[in-house]
């Protein structure tokens, strides 16, 4: 095995707290970058050398990628911000602006099916314009993994589930989604990273063992937390909007989310790739839903 430095950003998040563990697992040194230091501490206790840092630092960036063979990039959630698609643009520049002052030839980014759209496609179009700037670096290996919905977004329904007994959003019920575990996004990426064998511009769908659509998902929670009569229900998108806000998420970024809904009813955002082995992960919605069962007891 060839040991090698990867700086690994969001590693405390669910996704990139994977790749760091997976990575050290393997031997491999890992700059593990969050923006909270606390967060960091249990990655610090597993081996990996933890920096916090905000991430539309630029110049904090590149110290932390300078001498890594290869760099993790996303960009986090920020329910709080007031325009997430600047948030996402401003982190977005100084990633870039970061890797080539670093001079990083080699980098895994974390985007989502649905990112070759440029307009529609709420919180996903900043990932094309992401996937877009990396491109635009000279010399630079990107490969750009992009995920399915996560299985762990159904642990919003909690909520809607305790007190109306019943799972609803905005998105249709019979509408197959390619659901995906992000400890299985986690364990793909750092086999990616660890192999490093990806060259020029490239993208890789991911998903989980089978589509599934809300009524499917929905039945395999009931069962889990003793509900078996447990429905799903679409609601207007109106609806869904303000109840988003309702919970505490900002109005733009709610807009962003019944955006992406409603591309996603209207068959627009959609797989490219004909999926194989190196497509899919493991974790079945019977095996999320063991899951799910705990956090809905302890929440």
């Amino acid at each position: 095995m060839t040991k090698r430095t990867y700086a690994i950003m969001g590693a405390t998040g669910q996704i990139g707290r994977v790749v760091t563990e997976k990575l050290l697992e393997r031997g491999h040194d890992v700059r593990a970058l969050g923006r909270e230091t606390k967060k960091l501490e249990a990655l610090r206790a597993r081996g990996a050398k933890t920096t916090p840092v905000r991430f539309d630092d630029a110049n904090a960036l590149a110290e932390a990628f300078r001498g890594t063979q290869a760099v993790f990039t996303m960009i986090p959630p920020a329910y709080d911000a007031d325009d997430y698609g600047r948030f996402q643009d401003r982190v977005g520049e100084a990633t870039v602006a970061a890797l080539k002052k670093a001079g990083t030839t080699h980098v895994l980014d974390l985007s989502s099916i649905g990112a070759h759209l440029t307009e529609g496609t709420g919180p996903i179009k900043g990932l094309h314009r992401q996937e877009k700037r990396l491109e635009g670096l000279p010399g630079l290996s990107v490969l750009h993994l992009r995920p399915g919905w996560f299985m762990e977004n159904l642990l919003w329904a909690i909520p809607a589930i305790r007190e109306h007994g019943v799972n609803g959003s905005a998105l249709r019920g019979d509408l197959s989604i390619p659901l995906v575990a992000t400890t299985d996004i986690g364990e793909k990426a750092a086999d990616l990273l660890d192999r490093l064998d990806f060259r020029g511009r490239s993208v890789l769908e991911f998903v989980g063992p089978t589509p599934l659509n809300s009524h499917e998902a929905t039945a395999a929670l009931g069962k889990a937390i003793g509900k078996p009569d447990l429905r799903y229900v679409q609601v207007p998108y109106a609806e869904a909007e303000r109840a988003m806000v309702a919970s505490g998420m900002k109005p733009n970024f709610a807009a962003l989310i019944v955006e992406m809904d409603r591309s996603l009813n209207e068959g627009k955002i959609e797989p490219t790739q004909t999926f194989t082995a190196e497509n899919r992960g493991k974790t079945t919605i019977e095996g999320f839903a063991k899951v799910f069962a705990r956090a809905y007891t302890t929440a």
